[in-house]
């Protein structure tokens, strides 16, 4: 059973720990870390759903998940990503990108949103099968197109325009930081 801390609207633990199911039901704030996942050419790398999922089955999405109950928040980007694609990300090279703070009154959480560099191959990730069916890496541009064409096989078409576009801006100042006139 996967136990979540209870945040308040401000982000502040309120000691209170419940199941993950419960805190969906009712609707509970809590916390989530996500990550993108962006290679040496700038490309990011989403990962597809796995059929099985209760939420966003068979959609492209990035990697993440809860953040269990006591974990900090460095150590679960860290275990979401070895657990669902099978690699391992030291904490020096993670980069924050935001807090998100949800403005969804069925789905209430802050989601630690970071960014990684890797150099890594598409066959070298060791998926979790009942995580993820497939990893595949994507031109941020891609993905814009994706949103604008409103394509339900990713999990941010439903994302609000300001925050898919805001967030996508974050990425190619970082994209462009950190690679510059490198990006193939």
């Amino acid at each position: 059973m996967e136990l979540l801390d209870i945040v308040n609207e401000n982000n502040e633990l309120t000691g209170n720990i419940e199941d993950r199911k419960t805190v969906h039901e009712k609707s509970l704030w809590h916390r989530h870390v996500t990550t993108w996942i962006m290679n040496k050419n700038g490309e990011v790398l989403l990962q597809k759903r796995s059929p099985d999922k209760e939420s966003n089955p068979n959609k492209w999405a990035k990697t993440g998940g809860h953040v269990e109950s006591g974990e900090d928040i460095k150590d679960a980007i860290q275990r979401e990503v070895k657990e669902e694609i099978g690699i391992e990300i030291p904490k020096e090279q993670m980069q924050m990108l935001d807090i998100y703070k949800s403005r969804d009154p069925d789905g209430k959480y802050f989601e630690y949103n970071f960014l990684f560099f890797v150099d890594y191959n598409i066959d070298e990730y060791k998926l979790q099968k009942d995580e993820v069916s497939a990893v595949k890496y994507f031109s941020i541009e891609d993905m814009e197109q994706a949103k604008k064409n409103n394509d339900v096989n990713y999990t941010f078409y439903n994302w609000q325009d300001k925050d898919f576009y805001k967030e996508m801006a974050k990425l190619k100042e970082k994209r462009d930081e950190i690679l510059g006139n490198q990006v193939i």
